[in-house]
């Protein structure tokens, strides 16, 4: 019965169905094959989404969206280019930095690219980029919004284990640094190497005005994670903050937010959380149905058979969310994936705050690499080059993140260090 369950998922999938659907319907025809009662769909779907943390997510989408909205994108990319844009590449370095500040404010790749990119992709083509590479450039640093704090898959990932979301915010920190130090580097070698252009070096004064320009958005950031941290609100509580900053600072310091483009935000992050919300509900279907089947239990049987080396064992993990990521959107990989992996690494003697911070790389990663890299058909959108020279000229973005990925997997301290001085 579990193997149908499979083959009808990625029979779904295989004809573009949307993830949510392609659950829904392949549990649904598990169901009435199995003769459970219908009942059981909307009363497992409901335990699903019926986590209080879940709440900090309309919150947060809610609070990138008006922070995108009321103009915040282009203050932070002027602030960044102001700084490194003297430098051979500067306009991909500025990009890099850009998304590493507004992963601070989006926590998700997808608008991450979507935003910075819209910007930056036809002003790196104007400067004299090769487009492929402003488009690899853009969707390769998108992968830092998730892993750099406020990040959604970090708070789903809380919400299926119960593992303390400012932990898990705090264990991201580092890796999300070193990801997006290394894309510099990677950045700045190729742009020497093909004589990419640089601008005039920006004046202090001007730095200093873009800086207080871009501060609002900087100091939502810092806001966040020192209320989860500090203990004065719950990541729920702290999505509401949130939303509440970016009220003001769109309609009171920046005055850009109107009454239509609050319309149109709460209309589009109403949508957007639906459909992350149902997807919840049907994944938590489709958890119940593989714990039923014991497949948690066969798949960690499976892999202790192969090694119980604990460094082998990662290293196989490794390997199978990557190609998960491939094919998978971030968050419903997670739902359905994670909490099962997790068990087999934390028998082998993983952290399990170490592992999800393994579990989010990985799959983040996979939003880079065909078939279905999400981030790089919305980056290959926006510079209208194939898909296929975008993925080519990631590549060497792609190592880098392998190699921080393996980083993270043998050091513990990477992502154990923070979580540990907080205590």
């Amino acid at each position: 019965m579990v193997l149908l369950l499979f083959l009808l998922f990625f029979l779904f999938l295989f004809l573009r169905f949307p993830i949510a659907f392609a659950l829904g319907l392949s549990t649904l025809a598990y169901v009435l094959l199995a003769g459970y009662p219908l009942v059981i769909i909307p009363l497992k779907m409901y335990s699903g989404m019926d986590v209080f943390v879940l709440l900090s997510i309309p919150g947060f989408i809610l609070a990138g969206n008006l922070m995108n909205s009321c103009g915040m994108t282009d203050r932070i990319i002027r602030f960044c280019n102001n700084m490194v844009g003297h430098i051979r590449g500067g306009l991909s370095l500025a990009n890099i930095g850009a998304s590493m500040v507004f992963s601070g404010i989006s926590g998700t790749a997808i608008a991450d690219t979507a935003s910075i990119g819209s910007v930056m992709i036809p002003a790196m083509k104007k400067e004299g980029y090769d487009a492929d590479f402003a488009c690899a450039v853009t969707s390769s640093s998108s992968t830092i919004g998730p892993i750099i704090p406020p990040s959604l898959p970090m708070i789903i990932a809380g919400s299926l284990t119960g593992l303390s979301i400012g932990r898990l915010f705090l264990a991201g920190a580092v890796p999300g640094l070193l990801l997006a130090t290394g894309l510099m580097g990677v950045s700045y070698a190729i742009s020497r190497k093909k004589n990419h252009p640089r601008q005039p070096k920006a004046s202090w004064r001007k730095r200093g005005k873009s800086l207080i320009h871009a501060f609002w958005a900087l100091l939502m950031t810092f806001l966040i994670l020192f209320g989860i941290i500090g203990g004065f609100f719950t990541p729920t509580e702290a999505s509401v903050v949130a939303v509440l900053y970016a009220f003001l600072t769109g309609g009171f310091f920046y005055k850009t937010l109107t009454w239509n483009k609050i319309y149109s935000v709460m209309t589009n992050s109403a949508g957007t959380t639906a459909s992350l919300m149902v997807l919840v509900g049907f994944a938590n279907l489709f958890g119940w149905i593989l714990v039923s089947e014991q497949v948690p239990q066969d798949l960690a049987r499976l892999l202790l058979a192969i090694t119980e080396n604990k460094f082998l064992l990662l290293l196989l993990i490794n390997i199978l969310l990557i190609v998960i990521g491939s094919f998978m959107e971030t968050i419903a990989a997670l739902l359905i994936v994670y909490p099962i992996l997790l068990k087999v690494a934390v028998t082998a003697g993983v952290d399990p705050i170490q592992f999800s911070v393994i579990a989010v790389l990985n799959l983040i990663i996979g939003l880079n690499t065909p078939p279905v890299g999400v981030c790089l058909f919305v980056a290959s959108g926006i510079g209208k080059v194939p898909l296929e020279k975008v993925a080519r000229a990631g590549l060497p973005f792609l190592l880098i993140s392998i190699i921080v990925l393996m980083l993270v997997t043998y050091i513990p301290a990477l992502s154990l260090f923070l979580p540990g001085l907080f205590g």
